[in-house]
């Protein structure tokens, strides 16, 4: 059988999965903050404190906490199609059904539900890239993919500030057209997944036969690689020391990243802007991370690399957060933020990319499930911190202080206890538009 041409089936893949994916991705981030531009005018409406809207911005994440393992376990039974269609469904609905909150305890009540139905999204997409990408090329594409994160900011802040200008339009509040707007995309997204993707390589009729047995060579290839050392055990999975070392720093660059996220609007909202500015100025930092998050991306790969590109995107996630928050409201604290940005999007990349390295089978869909999982605990831990240091001081820059600490952390976690594993490959690929350009030392 004739050797297909890689760069031709990389190329393939890439176009059939990535931008789906990357578009879904970009819609459930939306639904997920655009709570911190609905606060602008929602938390007088129904009267929210700084501190119970911290509590609302971070509970999402204890629902989704609790439903992550199990939703990515169903998606091995059920397969990515339908299991993904599903989540996209129901966390559709809830984010409309936003809308209809009352007061405290209803807000409250539906993020936490919104949680649990998003559960698995993320670490469900993660997994399903291996089922594509053989180990190479996944610093790169994790990156590409999780350039969803700042192009959802940077679409979503001006578009949402634009929503909430239709306050009143049919009896209508502005935020209430924010939340049905912004949840609807993922509702229509449900039948986009059930017709475009594909479970699983030896199902794709998209691909000819020489080329799904070449893409099994390969990732079988890295399995066999890892076989040696890596864990295959659910079980096992959880109390390995590595995957605990993980979420550790996930959940500390994650609490850095939601609780800048969930009260940027607010913050650039305080230094005198008016709303339409916050939308413009909020797009700022995240368009900076979408360049640093690509960069940081392909030299992980180029050099193999993992554990110091990782603690440096920390490091200046850190220094960034710390000087924002000196800068107080200076327009030089939009810069800060910018490097801060860079740093919290930069890390999704090599962080991802370390998982395969210690898992197989059933433990990598529950360890990646159990990580992210952990780790968005870090999602109520940020919110709530700047939302606490808000109420006490009645300045941000002591809640910016708090996530330049946790971005730090990680880093020193990193640092100190990250021992990613390597095996050498022979098996060099090729270029996908120039942003997948493969290492010329490849170890996987």
């Amino acid at each position: 059988m004739q050797k297909p041409d890689e760069q031709v089936v990389m190329r393939k893949i890439f176009w059939r999965v990535i931008p789906l994916l990357m578009i879904l991705y970009v819609v459930s981030y939306i639904d997920r903050i655009n709570v911190g531009f609905a606060a602008l005018t929602m938390n007088k409406d129904i009267g929210l404190t700084a501190y119970m809207f911290g509590w609302g911005a971070g509970i999402f994440f204890f629902g989704y906490c609790l439903f992550e393992v199990p939703s990515n376990l169903l998606m091995l039974r059920f397969g990515a199609r339908r299991w993904i269609a599903r989540i996209l469904l129901s966390w559709g609905i809830l984010s409309c059904a936003m809308a209809l909150v009352q007061g405290p305890t209803s807000f409250l009540a539906l993020r936490f539900l919104l949680g649990v139905a998003e559960a698995g999204f993320f670490p469900g997409v993660i997994l399903y890239l291996t089922y594509w990408f053989p180990a190479r090329y996944r610093a790169r594409i994790v990156a590409i993919f999780s350039l969803a994160i700042p192009v959802s900011i940077a679409i979503g802040a001006p578009l949402s500030t634009l929503i909430l200008e239709l306050d009143g339009v049919l009896g209508i509040k502005g935020w209430q057209w924010l939340f049905v707007i912004e949840g609807l995309p993922a509702v229509i997204g449900t039948f986009a997944v059930l017709r475009l993707l594909t479970d699983r390589p030896d199902q794709a009729s998209w691909l000819t036969p020489e080329e799904r047995a070449w893409l099994d060579s390969e990732l079988a290839k890295d399995a066999g690689a890892s076989s040696a050392h890596n864990v295959s055990a659910l079980r096992q999975a959880f109390a390995n020391p590595a995957i605990l070392v993980l979420a550790s720093v996930y959940f500390c660059a994650i609490a850095a990243n939601l609780g800048l996220s969930f009260f940027l609007p607010q913050i650039i909202k305080a230094q005198g802007y008016s709303t339409m500015q916050v939308g413009l100025i909020t797009s700022i930092p995240y368009i900076a991370g979408c360049g640093g998050m690509l960069l940081i991306g392909y030299l992980s790969d180029r050099f193999n690399e993992r554990r110091w590109f990782l603690a440096l995107t920390m490091i200046l996630a850190s220094g960034g957060l710390a000087l924002a928050g000196s800068l107080g409201a200076s327009p030089w604290s939009i810069v800060a933020l910018s490097v801060a940005a860079i740093g919290i999007l930069g890390c999704k990349g090599p962080f991802w990319s370390l998982p395969a390295t210690y898992l197989s089978g059933s433990a990598m869909a529950g360890g990646i499930a159990f990580i992210n999982a952990i780790g968005n605990l870090g999602g109520f831990a940020g919110p709530y911190l700047v939302g606490s240091f808000k109420g006490e001081s009645s300045s941000y820059a002591s809640g910016l202080f708090a996530l330049a600490t946790m971005a730090g952390l990680a880093a020193l976690i990193a640092i100190l206890f990250i021992h990613p594993r390597r095996n050498r490959t022979e098996n060099p690929g090729n270029d996908i538009h120039g942003a997948l350009s493969t290492p010329a030392d490849e170890r996987s």
